[in-house]
């Protein structure tokens, strides 16, 4: 009676377990955001973060979705991808909107153009939102022809990983053209590296493609070098550039 009773607890307990790591999983990537949400939406100023951070995760959770579709892996992995391509999409609408309301200039910029001089430097979200669902369509269409390939598949899966495990690096960018950490949200990085190690970890335990914990080590190591950022800026501040120089070289990290 007392082993059922016991083996009925370490049951309840497993399962228990199984659904705070399927929910950090699924969850636990949005949380680094909400602090540099709420820093944007109170000082009106997104100059700190790189949309390009945006840029990569809806790319990455786009292929890993299509992925799915020729090698199966756990559901709270694909609602991580769904909910984080809700939650960038919400980023770039706030972005765009505090920079066009401190954007002296009257030009307005169009995915429509097909310039590439200011890609990803739209001036309307729905433009982003063109191009995210024009990306949608032709990934989709390519994977649907080439499903039956093994090759493709995996090469498929490695991208969507890969450009996962590069989402630090617009903000490594960022942050050595500006020469400094301010306006980041030091929160979301900590948060990036805590969540990314715990991932990688999920990854191993649930014995999940080799794309996945392999890649996963690569952004954990990508999570460091940011902090090393923001220990050395504070500790050895660079020399402040002028105000043209500064706005300039915002504009092209966003």
């Amino acid at each position: 009676m007392e082993d059922e009773v016991f083996q009925h607890a370490v049951s309840v307990f497993s399962s228990l377990v199984s659904w705070v790591a399927a929910g950090a999983i699924m969850f636990g990537g949005v949380v680094p955001y909400i602090p540099q949400y709420r820093d944007i939406h109170r000082t009106q100023n997104a100059e700190g973060f790189s949309t390009y951070v945006c840029l990569v995760l809806l790319v990455a959770n786009i292929l890993r979705i299509l992925f799915r579709f020729g090698r199966y892996y756990e559901m709270p992995l694909l609602w991580q991808s769904i909910i984080m391509i809700c939650t960038m999409l919400v980023m770039l609408n706030l972005c765009t909107n505090v920079r066009m309301a401190a954007e002296l200039s009257t030009k307005r910029r169009s995915f429509l153009d097909f310039d590439w001089t200011y890609f990803w430097s739209w001036s309307r979200f729905v433009d982003y939102l063109q191009c995210v669902l024009a990306f949608t369509l032709v990934a989709a269409y390519i994977t649907y022809l080439l499903l039956d390939s093994v090759l493709f598949v995996e090469t498929l899966g490695f991208l969507a990983v890969f450009t996962e495990a590069m989402l630090g690096t617009p903000q490594l960018y960022c942050n050595y053209q500006n020469k400094s950490t301010e306006g980041m949200s030091i929160k979301m990085v900590l948060m990036w590296t805590s969540g990314d190690t715990f991932k990688t970890g999920y990854f191993l335990l649930t014995e999940a493609p080799v794309q996945f914990w392999t890649c996963g080590l690569l952004q954990v190591f990508v999570d460091v070098a940011i902090l090393f950022q923001v220990y050395y800026y504070s500790r050895y501040p660079q020399k402040p550039v002028s105000h043209t120089v500064s706005h300039t070289t915002s504009a092209k990290a966003l």
